[in-house]
């Protein structure tokens, strides 16, 4: 299993809300504990809300809100973009304003974090290049409101092209997912965003069937 994937995996396992020990994630995914050690540490840094430290076990933690105010996901999604792509600026200046609002918007999250994160909107390895996807978080947006139907294409994916049914998107800390049922493998896909190349809206609009559910998929989880 390659690397990214098995992060993504990690992140899935996590996001039941329970504290997972290192040994059983590791039995889980046929690795070994200082792999999970080590996977563990670059999603903390890359800013994936994980508490829990070696010898206890590791679980995903509520979602980020930033007193006063409660942010909804697409104004952290402006947020996180506008940061990442002005960090990539050519000009100095601008570049060490979007780091310095990056320590400020770090400094009020909230503090039950098990190790230091990386500053918000500034992702490490394996996540990076996550602000790549967001021109294609629109479509997939409305798709999942009008329960319509998309045929994606995505970065070094074996499946060609997936059609799918979008049922969720989830923000993990500079990277977002996708949750739908891929009516290409039939099953349940956590599709990483960023990799997404090509997305196209299709005419066939879906309904809940029994096993294609957003519940479905949650009920895989336990």
């Amino acid at each position: 299993m390659a690397r990214n994937d098995r992060l993504l995996d990690l992140v899935r396992l996590l996001s039941d809300g329970r504290l997972h020990r290192a040994e059983d994630l590791a039995r889980r995914l046929s690795v070994s504990q200082r792999t999970i050690y080590r996977d563990m540490d670059t999603l903390v840094a890359s800013g994936v809300p994980i508490a829990g430290e070696r010898g206890l076990g590791y679980a995903a933690t509520a979602a980020i809100t930033l007193p006063p105010l409660n942010l909804s996901l697409p104004e952290l999604e402006a947020l996180h973009l506008g940061l990442a792509v002005v960090g990539e600026a050519g000009d100095e200046e601008l570049k060490e304003a979007a780091r310095t609002l990056s320590a400020k918007v770090d400094a009020v999250l909230p503090e039950d974090r098990s190790a230091p994160q990386a500053a918000f909107g500034f992702a490490t390895h394996a996540f990076a290049e996550a602000s790549r996807g967001f021109r294609h978080m629109p479509p997939i947006r409305a798709a999942i409101r009008a329960r319509q139907k998309l045929r994606l294409l995505l970065a070094g994916d074996p499946v060609p092209r997936r059609i799918v049914r979008p049922l969720r998107l989830d923000y993990w800390g500079r990277v977002w997912t996708v949750t739908c049922w891929d009516e290409t493998t039939g099953g349940f896909q956590l599709l990483r965003v960023d990799l997404v190349e090509e997305v196209t809206a299709l005419p066939q609009l879906f309904v809940n069937e029994p096993g294609k559910t957003l519940a479905d998929y949650q009920a895989t989880l336990g």
